[in-house]
């Protein structure tokens, strides 16, 4: 049984969840999580440290998911983080070094 089906299977569901959870009930991976975040599209709750484990508020993890613009929006984001990734590596200046 996988991560996300445990998740869903819970009763009730946690007040808030971390970011590996956050991502399997929203769709994403665990490594678009930060992404989310930086670009202001996805807040964690408190004031932790940047490396501390950041936790998401449920009901705000469920009125995102069923928010279509939303979902568009931070799945573009996602992607444009990707492509500009992907970009900078195989651009000819990072393969002279």
């Amino acid at each position: 049984m996988n991560r996300e089906t445990n998740l869903l299977n819970l009763k009730p569901t946690p007040a808030r969840l971390d970011s590996q959870q956050a991502a399997d009930y929203l769709g994403f991976k665990p490594h678009d999580i930060p992404i989310l975040v930086s670009t202001g599209l996805l807040k964690p709750l408190g004031h932790s440290a940047p490396n501390a484990v950041k936790y998401f508020a449920t009901v705000t993890l469920e009125e995102l998911r069923t928010n279509v613009q939303w979902l568009a929006r931070a799945t573009d984001a996602v992607s444009r983080h990707w492509q500009g990734k992907n970009a900078r590596r195989s651009s000819p200046a990072h393969n002279s070094v």
